[in-house]
């Protein structure tokens, strides 16, 4: 029994192959920082989806924008990824923008706000009811004298004077 179908393993050496391909033959100005974080193939290996991630840019359009490029350039792609590999049939190539990456890191910016407002309102929170505790424990202090040490007639060691 096979670990992986053909399909898995011609999806992750397309995704190897176009991640060197990006890297050194695609000089496009344009193009971001892209990188491919993953590669779906149909059940006939007529037809591959290439998920990309661009980085260092924060607005959807530039990460589009790369994504059409690449989709202008995929003729050319699928001619070097068929020197590369070598199969009967390459696929035709369609480039996605991966949005997964960016909306984890939104999600766990979120997060992170949360908590530290969280944190903030139970240090508020505990400076509050230390605050109070202090105030009531010098009203007591001024109202009430303790006298328990004290009592007229003796010092402090209990003889009487």
């Amino acid at each position: 029994m096979r670990e992986f179908s053909r399909t898995d393993r011609v999806a992750q050496q397309i995704q190897k192959e176009i991640a060197v391909i990006l890297q050194r033959e695609i000089k496009d100005p344009r193009l971001g920082m892209v990188t491919v974080s993953a590669v779906e193939v149909s059940r006939d290996l007529s037809y591959a989806k290439i998920f990309i991630t661009v980085f260092n840019t924060q607005d959807e359009d530039a990460a589009k924008q790369s994504a059409k490029v690449l989709n202008e350039a995929t003729g050319y792609i699928r001619s070097l990824l068929g020197k590369r590999i070598r199969a009967r049939i390459m696929p035709e190539l369609k480039f996605v923008v991966d949005n997964s990456l960016m909306e984890g890191m939104r999600i766990s910016n979120l997060v992170d706000s949360i908590i530290r407002e969280d944190n903030a309102k139970h240090v508020d929170e505990d400076v509050e009811s230390v605050d109070a505790a202090d105030i009531s424990d010098s009203e007591e202090g001024t109202e009430h004298v303790d006298d328990t040490d004290s009592e007229e007639g003796t010092d402090t060691d209990g003889k009487a004077q």
